[in-house]
């Protein structure tokens, strides 16, 4: 099928205005997904009492749906989008009292919600939504003075926040709320108000450290780490020096063997080791790639809403990356967060395509973007002559 750029169709529309590097970019991060998991799920799923390639029948089945459903978000105009993200996260702050009072507990956590057989976790989906509704709020602020969108934005972070760290999820809460302080200082507020910000932040770490046993526990295993304590960590930072820059090759790694969560947190040292350093660092240049790729289109948008949502979830799928290879080479403490699109996980890899296709929709170029385009800060010479001639 050939499209032309007389064509008027959606479809047409949508591939002549979406971004082709950063669509290629996404997809080959989905693709290495697909063909990590059949490194590091088998011998998980063998553990667990499955068949052999059941996480990997499940990860391309989610892989599957979450491209289907990322390419139909990305055909969506920007007014859709958020329309989409607001109702997105009603529905996710309903699942998250939900969770509360009818959800299933695994390992002290109350995270999810069991639909129809499957299991769902609310604040996933909640992430991209909240990202875009408060970019929506913070460009508000600057532009209506009639509308109180700064106390909404905080109330936002604040009933999102409180409700994700009674689950508990500290992880998540400080990525809310570390997207959240991003879009506060991208949006040009007050710089008072961004140290409030920072200070609250770091009162609320200092709480959650003794509030939350595990919390507590698992910064003083990384602090001061005795020995075997930190049992995951060490294994997976060890596989890096065990698989060297090329890695043992496919199949030949024992961390997936030994790590109940390979296939999930501690992905990343599966690559390690299989596939080598040099693997780790393309998958590393991978998502900074789309991220600079997403804050580069960002830059040229004049529109704040649309500019500061694609910038939020940059951030997001940036930090959530990030959070993840930090844990795998013992730079954070374990946080217990996927790596998008290579973790097994089907909530995480819905929520992170429903993310990058509210990326891809709002990043795309628009005929009637010329039409907003600030005016230039100098005049040219030509421009006095002309006037010279019209004066005349």
């Amino acid at each position: 099928m050939r499209l032309s750029r007389t064509d008027r169709s959606r479809v047409a529309e949508w591939w002549f205005t979406v971004d082709h590097v950063l669509l290629v970019a996404v997809l080959a991060i989905v693709a290495a997904g697909v063909v990590l998991s059949l490194a590091a799920s088998p011998a998980v799923a063998i553990k667990k009492g499955f068949s052999t390639y059941h996480f990997v029948g499940r990860h391309v089945v989610f892989t599957a749906m979450g491209v289907a459903g990322m390419l139909a978000v990305s055909l969506m105009e920007p007014r859709a989008v958020r329309r989409l993200a607001l109702a997105v996260l009603v529905a996710g702050l309903v699942g998250l009292v939900a969770v509360q009072l009818t959800g299933r507990e695994i390992n002290g956590a109350k995270r999810w919600l069991d639909l129809a057989g499957y299991s769902l976790q609310p604040s996933e989906f909640l992430k991209p939504a909240f990202v875009v509704v408060a970019a929506w709020l913070f460009a508000e602020a600057g532009a209506r003075r009639d509308m109180p969108a700064l106390p909404l934005a905080a109330a936002l972070l604040v009933a999102t926040a409180g409700l994700v760290v009674v689950q508990p999820d500290v992880g998540q809460t400080l990525l809310i709320t570390a997207v959240w302080g991003a879009l506060y200082f991208l949006s040009g507020q007050p710089l008072i108000g961004a140290a409030a910000i920072f200070g609250l932040a770091a009162a609320g770490g200092v709480a959650a450290y003794w509030t939350f046993p595990h919390v507590q526990a698992r910064l003083d295993r990384f602090i001061a780490p005795a020995s075997g304590e930190n049992g995951q960590i060490e294994r997976a930072m060890r596989s890096f020096s065990e698989g060297g820059f090329l890695g043992r090759g496919p199949g030949e790694g024992t961390i997936k063997s030994v790590l109940p969560d390979a296939h999930t947190d501690f992905i990343f040292a599966v690559v390690a080791e299989e596939y080598g350093v040099l693997a780790c660092l393309v998958l590393l240049g991978l998502f900074g790639f789309v991220v600079l790729r997403a804050l580069h289109l960002a830059a040229r948008e004049p529109d704040a809403r649309t500019r500061l949502a694609v910038q939020g979830l940059a951030l997001l799928f940036g930090l959530q990356a990030l959070i993840n290879m930090g844990v795998n080479v013992g730079l954070l403490p374990a946080k217990g967060m996927t790596l998008p699109f290579i973790s097994a996980g089907g909530s995480s890899t819905l929520a992170v395509s429903l993310s990058i296709g509210m990326l891809l929709a709002l990043s795309r170029s628009r005929p009637d973007q010329g039409r907003h385009k600030k005016p230039r800060l100098a005049v040219t010479i030509d421009d006095i002559e002309l006037g010279g001639r019209k004066a005349s």
